[in-house]
């Protein structure tokens, strides 16, 4: 029954998601708001609504294993499976933006300061409010940004039919189901973890992290398809500063976390490798299939070690 829930829960995270994501660009495209703005801004937060709403009812219901872990397992899939996936469907990757010189200090600073966090064993209150001060000074530096992007592409999505009533209306209803749905995510994995004996780390760094990234890989893949590549690679981007800054921070913010950095140094070093990758790709600018299909070995070697945590646990 629990697995059932579980999956119902998945699914109401994931249709919110998309009623909140879907909603929000239409209220970025009537501010003409680029298409890289809106990726890693409105849509990368929208998309990391599941992983905050489960975070934060899991570190309240005193499961702060799933907090972070769920925090740190998103960060890898939205590398080692989204940024895969995209690489690998993409047909022809065309920018404007250079990713590299404008944004791989916003993929690697957060982790790095996140690492330093964890060091005495706690992400406090104090960390909270710097991680999340982080967020605002990246929303602030696209800001600043945004005027220098190509915004004549949104001219024909403006003529589109809009109304503020739908739009709020719908954006209520989906943060309503995110909110359910990450309540009972949170319960019936711990439910879950109990009954096979395992950790809560494991099934948080996978079980709800997978669920909880499907909405970034359901909104990179659309993207790509319809040859919006900025804004899938803005959605990478923003999702994982949003993990890291946002949810793990707001997380904490409602009450400290703690976290064993010693016991789980395998997951946050592929979390770190997973990160420096994706760095060297946009360096080089390797957005081709080989790159693709390379993390998405890194992703099975993440699997694997995880899988091998299958083991009876007290937690």
């Amino acid at each position: 029954m629990d697995v059932v829930i579980f999956i119902l829960a998945m699914g109401s995270l994931i249709f919110g998601a998309d009623f909140i994501i879907t909603q929000s660009e239409r209220i970025a495209l009537r501010f003409n708001i680029s298409e890289f703005i809106i990726g890693a801004t409105l849509i990368a937060l929208g998309t990391s609504l599941p992983e905050m709403a489960t975070s934060i009812a899991a570190n309240l219901e005193g499961k702060p294993e799933i907090a972070v872990a769920n925090a740190v397992g998103s960060n890898i899939l939205n590398i080692t499976l989204v940024l895969a996936v995209t690489l690998i469907i993409t047909r022809c990757f065309v920018s404007k933006r250079d990713f590299f010189a404008k944004d791989s200090i916003w993929v690697l600073m957060p982790i790095l300061i996140f690492l330093l966090m964890s060091i005495d064993g706690v992400i406090s209150r104090f960390d909270a409010i710097l991680l999340i001060i982080l967020m605002i000074a990246y929303l602030i530096y696209l800001i600043q940004d945004s005027n220098r992007l190509d915004t004549d592409y949104l001219k024909e999505d403006r003529k589109k039919p809009f109304s503020w009533l739908k739009s709020i209306a719908l954006l209520v209803i989906g943060f309503i189901f995110v909110v359910l749905g990450a309540h009972f995510a949170v319960d019936s994995a711990s439910s879950i973890a109990k009954s096979f004996g395992i950790s809560q780390w494991v099934i948080g760094v996978i079980l709800v992290s997978f669920g909880t990234s499907l909405p970034e890989l359901v909104v990179s893949v659309s993207a790509v398809l319809k040859g919006k590549t900025e804004m899938a690679i803005g959605n990478i981007i923003g999702s994982n500063l949003a993990n890291i800054t946002m949810v793990i921070g707001v997380s904490a913010l409602v009450k400290d976390l703690p976290i064993d950095v010693h016991r789980y140094i395998f997951d946050l070093s592929i979390m770190t490798a997973s990160t420096i990758i994706f760095i060297y790709i946009m360096a080089n600018k390797l957005y081709s299939r080989p790159a693709g299909i390379s993390l998405l070995i890194l992703l099975a070697l993440f699997i694997e070690n995880a899988l091998n945590g299958l083991t009876p646990t007290s937690s």
